[in-house]
């Protein structure tokens, strides 16, 4: 089986070394030139994945049409704000029936579309039942140093979600499938969100009373409006919703949690980011959770304050406040 991966930071390259177990070649593709030369070269990804052997198996490339060429299933592994542009250029070289699996985390900030949207947007209507969305508690550099790890793949179509299945199961990548796209998706994307709340509170140095008290309103946030929009409730429960959720709020390895740390120091978003080489795809999901729940008519009181810190100059601890002041209701 040939595969492609389109994307080559942490997470596609340490897909691209988990399908070379299963596969006898991957192709990808990646932007920058340096990541080509590193990957093929010295058979590391210097840039995003350091320290990780690749398999001799992905060969790296900076055309779309090489990497994509005789794929039995094409992986978008590019930043949610870079998706729409890369698959449209992507096209001319996809064919018919061929699995198609985004694993961005993100909501698109101008149409507030999730990824697999995305993709049903910038593809004729013969290629829709062939999208995927991967999502799950998988931090990259765990998975290419061959730690256990689990995560759902959801499609419309069972069979869909069950052919990118066996190309991916191995013995230390474990996948399940799933029918409910919305709810693994909106799963995946809002945790982000949550996750710098979390950080933010950890800066503040609150403890884990507070931090758990995140997790689980935040929680109930992304199963509230994942519901809303045709989620099934039990998926929030699972792998895409509470298992990444946990992660990304805890772990030392959460880009997410330490945006949100830092500003919970005071530091201003721009010197954050700039100290970053890689995506943290909160950030810009803030502002299409925020527009995203007064168009569904669902409150999101969490990611609210969270875009209030990033985006209108809110203090954190201002924000606190106001989140412990709400009006006192009933747990739902």
């Amino acid at each position: 089986m040939r595969a492609s991966v389109i994307g080559l930071g942490a997470f596609g390259t340490a897909l691209a070394n988990t399908l070379a177990t299963r596969c006898d070649e991957v192709r990808a593709w990646a932007r920058e030139p340096k990541v080509v030369e590193s990957i093929n070269g010295a058979r590391e990804n210097r840039a995003y994945l350091p320290g990780i052997a690749i398999s001799p198996r992905v060969r790296a490339s900076l055309s779309l049409e090489e990497a994509l060429a005789g794929a039995e299933l094409v992986v978008f592994a590019t930043p949610s704000h870079a998706t729409r542009d890369v698959v449209r250029k992507a096209l001319p070289h996809l064919r018919e029936h061929v699995p198609l699996l985004t694993v961005a985390k993100g909501i698109e900030n101008e149409t507030l579309m999730t990824m697999t949207q995305v993709l049903e947007d910038c593809l004729p209507e013969q290629y829709h039942p062939s999208i995927a969305i991967l999502s799950g508690p998988s931090f990259a550099k765990e998975m290419a140093a061959g730690m256990p790890t689990v995560v759902t793949i959801a499609a419309h179509y069972e069979k869909v979600a069950q052919r990118i299945q066996a190309a991916l199961q191995t013995e230390s990548f474990r996948t399940y499938t799933s029918v409910d796209v919305i709810g693994v998706e909106l799963g995946g994307a809002l945790k982000n969100v949550i996750a710098i709340a979390a950080g933010i509170s950890d800066g503040l140095g609150f403890g884990l009373n507070a931090r758990s008290a995140v997790i689980t309103r935040g929680l109930a946030e992304i199963s509230r409006i994942a519901v809303a929009m045709g989620a099934n409730p039990l998926t929030l429960m699972g792998l895409a919703g509470l298992g990444d959720l946990v992660l990304t709020c805890t772990g030392d390895l959460s880009r997410n949690r330490r945006v949100g740390m830092e500003l919970g120091k005071g530091r201003p978003l721009d010197q954050i980011l700039a100290e970053m080489t890689q995506v943290a795809e909160g950030v810009k999901t803030a502002r299409s959770a925020r527009d995203l729940s007064r168009k569904v008519g669902v409150e999101l009181p969490i990611c609210d304050q969270v875009h209030a810190i990033m985006y209108e100059g809110k203090s954190p601890r201002r924000a606190l406040l106001d989140l412990m002041t709400r009006a006192p209701k009933r747990e739902d």
